[in-house]
């Protein structure tokens, strides 16, 4: 069993240099998963100076941790929306979807991308008599909109369900085989990307943007965030409008291979996938949970294993994924401030970052160039909430306050053992990880809002269960919205 994403199996990539020397362009785009190469690939016919940095490489992130369903059925995301707006934005969200499937469509097509992109038909099921209602409603809701719905009294699958819908007209693929033919066009086109390249520091200077690397400095007209958690509190205060759902993801070699995917219709999820290279594979996700309500993944690691061997298999590969949710399950995708152009953001896809990113691309395309957008104000970061979203934004505050307060008070989990302690050096909060060999000393306090780090045993990372930056077992930041790494210097 290897402990990594399916989709970085032999995974043979040439990777791209760090930024070597201070730069200007016009625009600069932060983050090399699928919405940043996406609006990359989107602008790259366009007469402007364009660059892209990634702090690790090209896919590292989200994008190479999906289950990657092209799908519109989710869950019961209109049902949501209509309750916490009205049956309009919910329609126009539905929109969104099928317009971002048929762009990734035509684009797969124009551009002849080896994906293993195919039709599949998709599934949202229960096992919970209570929730059926739930689901005939959505049914009605998109066959109101135009979509042409399935019911099914049971599945083809080894999970027990009361009752189904499902869709025909939606589609699975390999998402960084896509992700790198998006990024060998834009290189032909001689747009800059660079990896290992991190920004750690953003000043706005009159109409730019001076951003800074740890040894070099990019001036920018504009700038667009496309990492996952956005590395700023000012202007966008983002702990308050979202939070961090963590799922564990298995993929088992199979006999027989499916065109279809399935998901519950609510939390914690359960979802499905067939792929195929020169095996079979089921990919199974479970015990979706937000990370401020269950802080020892290792133990939730061990759970969807065990649920895989129950299932009758036996997993190959196994990884965690995170997303952000938003309190109005609606992305944040265009301009952040008001009366302010130049910084631009897409982020918050509520577990269905395939479409999410893709519809991310063309509007942030489109406001760069000046253009209007049929979406842009339904994804505006800077909308209205209804008041049906006081609930959540107070819990996600609640839930962060609750998280920085648990890792003060008790650093030393109950499920660590003898190999994870925590104590001060010259003056400094650390935290040891002893693997048998040596210790592995790290700052103990996340750079982005000083909550208490943890130790994830199984997949041996430093952890932030505030708002999931992540840190390598010798401190290297290897995910945001933290800037800095954590490795302990003896002479601090």
């Amino acid at each position: 069993m290897k402990k990594e994403s399916i989709w970085l199996k032999d995974l043979k990539i040439k990777k791209n240099k760090a930024l070597d020397k201070d730069i200007e362009v016009d625009v600069l785009i932060v983050g090399g998963g699928l919405t940043g190469i996406s609006t990359l690939y989107n602008l790259r016919n366009e007469k402007l100076n364009i660059c892209l940095v990634e702090q690790n490489f090209i896919g590292s992130g989200v994008t190479s941790k999906s289950t990657a369903k092209i799908n519109y059925l989710q869950e019961t995301i209109y049902t949501d929306i209509s309750k916490k707006y009205d049956k309009e934005t919910a329609k126009k969200y539905y929109e969104s979807q099928i317009y971002a499937i048929e762009k990734i469509k035509e684009i797969v097509k124009k551009e002849n991308i080896n994906c293993d992109f195919e039709q599949a038909e998709s599934y949202t099921f229960t096992n919970k008599k209570e929730e059926i209602d739930t689901i005939k409603n959505e049914k009605e809701l998109l066959e109101e909109f135009g979509a042409k719905v399935y019911e099914h009294s049971k599945i083809d699958l080894p999970l027990k369900s009361k009752y189904a819908i499902s869709v025909k007209d939606t589609y699975v693929f390999h998402p960084i085989k896509y992700l790198y033919a998006l990024k060998d066009i834009c290189e032909k086109n001689n747009i800059k990307i660079y990896e290992d390249t991190r920004i750690i520091e953003m000043t706005k200077c009159q109409d730019s943007y001076i951003c800074s690397t740890d040894t070099n400095k990019i001036t920018a007209k504009k700038v667009i965030i496309a990492s996952h958690y956005p590395f700023f509190l000012k202007p966008y205060m983002m702990p308050l409008k979202v939070y961090n759902e963590k799922s564990y993801v298995t993929a088992s070699k199979i006999k027989d291979y499916k065109n279809e995917t399935y998901i519950t219709s609510k939390t914690p999820t359960k979802s499905v996938r067939y792929y195929k290279d020169k095996n079979n594979y089921i990919i199974y996700l479970s015990n979706s949970h937000s990370i401020d309500t269950d802080e020892n993944h290792e133990n939730n690691f061990l759970k969807t294993i065990k649920e895989v061997h129950k299932l009758k298999l036996k997993p190959d590969y196994v990884w965690s994924n995170e997303d952000m949710i938003t309190v109005d399950k609606i992305p944040y995708i265009g301009y952040i401030e008001k009366d302010n152009n130049n910084l631009l953001i897409g982020t918050g896809y509520n577990t269905w970052g395939m479409t999410n990113s893709v519809l991310a691309s063309f509007i942030l395309k489109d406001l760069i160039l000046g253009n209007h957008n049929e979406f842009e104000s339904l994804t505006n970061p800077k909308r209205v909430y209804s008041i049906n979203n006081i609930g959540s934004m107070l819990s996600n505050v609640m839930g962060n306050a609750k998280s920085f307060i648990c890792t003060k008070i008790n650093k030393n989990k109950s499920w660590y053992n003898k190999d994870v302690k925590f104590e001060v050096r010259n003056g400094k909060n650390v935290a040891i990880y002893n693997d048998g060999k040596k210790e592995h000393i790290v700052y103990s306090t996340c750079p982005h809002m000083g909550c208490t780090l943890l130790f994830n045993e199984f997949e041996k990372t430093w952890d932030c269960p505030c708002h999931a930056s992540r840190f390598d077992i010798d401190g290297k930041c290897i995910k945001g919205p933290s800037n800095y790494d954590i490795s302990y210097k003896e002479k601090d």
